[in-house]
């Protein structure tokens, strides 16, 4: 994640903390199977222990880049409706007449259709624009090109 604070659209902050409430759960559940050193029997169950033990690290080394993350949107504030940026939820209508609203994020922890990576071809070229822009991105079938039509509105 990144160590910069940057804003995130509200239906990001509440994806975030939904993953961290299931992780949470994942760690209660996981600590509840872990036995008292001395209760450890054989090689077979501290090699079990062990695994529990690294699963608990993995899953609070989640909950803290998660926190993270929300404790830097909170400092960024909310995203900026004059310009694309990350966090900014954007109507874009495509070369082919259809119009999406994405969101812009930093980065994808879980798979969402209407994230837009601002790493991505598309969110590098979206970054900065403003409604009525014209960009052109790469696609995987050739150059594409989009219109911003607006910034901000509804996420969900």
């Amino acid at each position: 994640m990144t160590s910069e604070p940057a804003p995130i659209s509200d239906a990001a902050r509440r994806a975030l903390e939904d993953e961290r409430d299931d992780v949470r759960a994942e760690r209660a559940k996981v600590a509840a199977t872990l036995k008292d050193p001395d209760e450890v029997g054989d090689s077979a169950d501290e090699a079990d222990e062990l695994q529990r033990a690294d699963d608990l690290d993995r899953l609070d080394a989640r909950i803290e880049e998660i926190d993270t993350r929300l404790r830097q949107a909170a400092e960024a504030g909310p995203p900026a409706t004059d310009e694309v940026g990350i966090g900014s939820t954007v109507t874009v209508r495509f070369a082919d007449g259809s119009v999406e609203t994405i969101q812009i994020g930093a980065g994808a922890a879980h798979v969402d259709r209407t994230l837009v990576t601002a790493d991505s071809p598309l969110g590098r070229a979206l970054l900065g624009g403003k409604p009525g822009d014209s960009v052109v991105y790469d696609a995987p079938e050739g150059e594409e090109s989009a219109t911003v039509v607006s910034i901000g509105g509804p996420t969900d």
